[in-house]
Order: C-alpha cells, then sequence, then structure tokens
C-alpha cells in the first residue's frame, strides 16, 4: 500500500468508528424504548394484582385509578415533573423549563417509571377512598413529590448522587417514595369497614387470587425492562451489564418467592398463596437498587431476605399497627424498598471490587446508603402526610359508609365490573 493513500485509509476508519458509535447510540435508544413498553405493561400488572386481591365490587374504581395514573402522570411528568427531575439543579430541585427534556427515548423511559411510583399508593388505599381525592394527589406524587427526590440520585449533579449513593433502578427512589405514601394513605384513610374486630384483624379476602396471579407474572416480566433498562445503553460493555441486570432480577424475585412462600407454609400450616406472590414481588423490589452492583449470589440472598421481610412486614403493620393496607403495598415496596437500598451497603460490588460491609469493603458506602435510604423514607412520609391529610380536611379522603358498603364501582363510576344477576350478602 502506498503512503499516499494513508491519509485515506485514516479518514476510512474515522467514518467507520463514527457509524459504529451511531450503530451503539441507536441499539440504546432501541433498548430504553423496548424496556419502556415492558414498564409501561406493569400497568397491567398492577392493576390485576390490585383488584385480584380485593373486593369484586371495587374492581372499576381500581383500574380507573391505575388508567389514571398512567394517562395523567404521562402528561403532568413530561409537563413539568421531568425538568424536576434532570434540569438544571442546586443538588435538591432541578429545574430547566416547562416542557423540557433530554431526548424522547429517555423521557418516555422516565415517565412510565413515574407512573409506577403513583400507582402503588392505589392498591394500599382501595375500597374506600375518593375517586376526585385520588386524582389530586396523583398529580402532586408525579409533578412534585417523586421527580424532585428522583433527582437527587439520577440527576448526576443531586446531592445524593454526588455523596455516591446507589439506586440502579430505583428501590427507594421508586418503591421506597411510592410505598412510605401508600402507609401514609392507608393510615389517615383509616381501614375498610369490617377489617377489625374487637381490635382484631379480620382477612378480607380478595375476589380473584388467579387475576392476582397473572398481574405478579406480568409484573415480573415488565421488571425486566424496568431493571435491565436502567443501564441506558446497549452495546459491548453495556449489553453484557444489562443482560447480568436481567439474571440478577429474575434469581432475586424466584429466591423472594421460596423465601415467603416457606415461612408462610411454617408459618400458617399450609403454602399461602398471597404471601408468595408478594414474596416474588419483594424479591423484585429488593434486588431493583443493587441490580447493577450484585453478584448472583449476593441477589439470591437479597431476594430471599426480602420474601422474608415481607411476611413478618404485612403482619406487624396490619396486627400491631392496625393499618389496613390492602394489599401490602408498603411492606412489599416501602419495607423491601428500604432494604433493597441498605443491601448494596452490605456485600455489594463495584465491577470485582467488594464495596459491601460484610464482603470486605468497608462501612462507607453501607453508611452512604443508610443516608440516602432515610432521606427517601423521611421525604415521602413527610410530603404525603401534607398533601393527604390537606385533601381530608377539605375535600375529604373516604367515601360514606354507604358508599362503601355499596362497592366503590356502583357510588363512584355508576357501573359493576361483573355485571348480571348477582346475589350479596352483607353482615351489618
Amino acid at each position: 500500500m502506498s503512503i499516499l493513500n494513508l491519509p485515506l485509509l485514516i479518514q476510512d476508519v474515522a467514518a467507520t468508528k463514527a457509524d459504529i458509535e451511531g450503530i451503539i447510540g441507536d441499539m440504546g435508544m432501541l433498548w430504553m424504548l423496548i424496556s419502556g413498553i415492558l414498564v409501561f405493561l406493569m400497568q397491567a400488572g398492577f392493576t390485576l394484582v390490585e383488584s385480584g386481591m380485593t373486593r369484586a365490587k371495587n374492581v372499576v374504581n381500581i383500574a380507573m385509578k391505575n388508567v389514571l395514573d398512567i394517562a395523567v402522570g404521562s402528561i403532568v411528568f413530561w409537563f413539568m415533573g421531568y425538568s424536576l427531575m434532570y434540569g438544571s439543579t442546586n443538588g435538591w430541585i432541578g429545574w430547566s423549563g416547562f416542557m423540557y427534556n433530554q431526548g424522547p427515548a429517555d423521557l418516555f423511559f422516565q415517565t412510565v417509571f413515574c407512573a409506577t411510583t403513583a400507582t402503588i399508593v392505589s392498591g394500599a388505599i382501595a375500597g374506600r377512598t375518593k375517586y376526585t381525592t385520588y386524582i389530586l394527589f396523583s398529580l402532586v406524587m408525579t409533578a412534585v413529590i417523586y421527580p424532585i427526590s428522583g433527582g437527587w440520585q439520577w440527576n448526576g449533579d443531586g446531592w445524593l448522587a454526588q455523596m455516591g449513593f446507589i439506586d440502579f433502578a430505583g428501590s427507594s427512589i421508586v418503591h421506597a417514595v411510592g410505598g412510605w405514601a401508600a402507609l401514609v394513605g392507608a393510615a389517615l384513610v383509616g381501614p375498610r369497614i369490617g377489617k377489625y374486630i374487637n381490635g382484631q384483624a379480620v382477612t378480607i379476602p380478595g375476589h380473584n387470587k388467579l387475576l392476582a396471579t397473572l398481574g405478579v407474572f406480568i409484573l415480573w416480566f415488565g421488571w425486566f425492562g424496568f431493571n435491565g433498562g436502567s443501564q441506558l445503553a446497549w452495546g459491548g460493555d453495556d449489553a453484557v451489564g444489562a443482560s447480568m441486570v436481567v439474571l440478577v432480577t429474575n434469581l432475586a424475585a424466584s429466591a423472594g418467592a421460596v423465601g415467603a412462600l416457606f415461612l408462610s407454609w411454617f408459618k400458617y400450616k399450609k403454602p399461602n398463596l398471597d404471601m408468595t406472590l408478594n414474596g416474588a414481588l419483594a424479591g423484585l423490589v429488593s434486588i431493583t437498587a443493587g441490580c447493577g452492583n450484585m453478584t448472583e449470589g449476593g441477589a439470591l440472598i437479597a431476594g430471599f431476605i426480602g420474601g422474608l421481610l415481607v411476611v413478618f412486614s404485612m403482619e406487624f403493620i396490619e396486627q400491631k399497627l392496625k393499618i389496613d393496607d390492602a394489599v401490602g403495598a408498603a411492606s412489599v415496596h416501602g419495607v423491601c424498598g428500604a432494604w433493597g437500598t441498605l443491601v448494596i451497603g452490605l456485600w455489594g460490588v463495584d465491577g470485582d471490587t467488594a464495596i459491601g460491609l460484610f464482603n470486605g469493603g468497608g462501612s462507607a458506602q453501607f453508611v452512604t446508603q443508610l443516608i440516602g435510604t432515610v432521606s427517601y423514607a423521611v421525604w415521602a412520609l413527610l410530603t404525603a402526610f401534607i398533601f393527604f391529610f390537606i385533601l381530608k380536611k377539605t375535600l375529604g379522603l373516604r367515601v360514606t359508609e354507604k358508599e362503601e358498603v355499596e362497592g366503590l364501582d356502583l357510588s363512584e363510576h355508576g357501573t359493576l365490573a361483573y355485571p348480571g344477576k348477582r346475589q350479596r350478602e352483607i353482615e351489618e
């Protein structure tokens, strides 16, 4: 080859490199879009879980709340929430103007995460909450509460990001914020009629276990996009990283289901479906923060402990705190969200480097994770209490006793999920 052709060869190499980088960028965008679509499908999973685990007379109401969360949440997050989360920030609150976005793929992906946070609250307060007041709280959650705190870490200039806090896909940012808000909402709206008799909790069975099971499988499926898509890129090391994230996500979910299954079997003398389903979700939440910083074995243990925690937590909240969380949202998302964030500081890794307290990485990461976990809990509990309390004192949170007994489908929406000839027995 003549040396005179060397400049042309260098130009060809540069052009080829640019083409490859362009393809990798396009693949990353495609991965984010596909993952976002999977997360969007999780709204269907939440609808089935919440409706299946509660009474048939409230199914339309639950469906309407889930439609509301994605529809209204998409609009308000596009209009202002994304800017509060990813705009120019002082470390605490971002802002770059209304309708700000850094690209359509990223905006869509972050939007479906935002809707998930709001939907978590829906199930906890099912069966007795006014639809109008839920609309207002969903607006506040998607426009203000979630975006501001989300920017603390996912905006690279956020104060927690600067500290080195890790929450890869949102155990605290998404799930704990939604879970703690759900706990506050359930406490302020009060228990369903008949939930407590002489101070003792009474089981109010869900009307369709099959729907609830199908919903969990849909959530499990969508979670591969939830966690895997949070790699935010595809190609080379990113493709390997995203694949590892999906693998450990599945392992943790499986371990959570097994943990809750055997603990509930031991406690109640029979394998309990409700607890097993919530155990799978608990395992998923438990790995969401650390899915990019966990070995397969570490993920398995994290998910298994999450499955145990959710059983104890649901009993404690229901029987000791006397808070009626209709689907166990506070336990699955709040308690296990906190656990999933902290476990990174116990046996997390950064590539081949240990960063956990128990695997030789020291205590620094655990302290950072603890600060972040507490910060998100305090933020969610405080802001949710303020807005729920204002709604309670103004518009009211709860429907009337007559409307609750009749069912929210008829009283709030004028229709039934299962129309036709029915017979109901209502014990006064």
